[in-house]
C-alpha cells in the first residue's frame, strides 16, 4: 500500500477523501482551476503587448507566474490536501532557488543594480 493509498479513504458516498476527511475535488473543480490558469496566461500575454516600462512588465509577469505556480502546486500536485510540511518544503525550496538566482545575477552584474 502506498502512502497516497494509506492517506485516502472512501467515505460513505464513495467520494475519495484525504486523511483529514476533506473530499478531493472532482473534474469540475479541476476544470475551474484550468480555466483560471488560462485566464492568467491570457492576462500575461496581454500585458506583454502593453506599452509599459520593462521593470513593471517583469514585475507583473513574475507575480502572475507565481500565482500560476501556486495554483498548479496546490491543486495538481495535491499539496493542498497533504501535510503542511510538504507545502513548507516546496515553498522553502522555491524561496532558496529564487534567492540563489538573485545572488548569481547580482554577482554577474546582470542589471540588478
Amino acid at each position: 500500500m502506498t502512502l497516497a493509498e494509506y492517506r485516502r479513504t472512501e467515505d460513505h458516498a464513495g467520494h475519495e477523501t484525504d486523511a483529514g476527511g476533506r473530499p478531493h475535488p472532482g473534474p469540475a473543480e479541476y476544470l475551474r482551476i484550468g480555466l483560471a490558469l488560462a485566464v492568467i496566461t491570457s492576462i500575461e500575454v496581454g500585458i506583454y503587448y502593453l506599452d509599459i516600462s520593462e521593470r513593471l512588465l517583469i514585475a507583473c509577469l513574475l507575480v502572475l507566474s507565481a500565482i500560476k505556480f501556486s495554483l498548479v502546486v496546490a491543486w495538481f500536485m495535491h499539496l493542498r490536501f497533504d501535510n503542511r510540511l510538504f507545502t513548507v518544503m516546496m515553498v522553502g525550496g522555491l524561496t532558496l532557488a529564487f534567492v540563489l538566482f538573485m545572488v548569481v545575477l547580482a554577482a554577474l552584474h546582470a542589471g540588478l543594480t
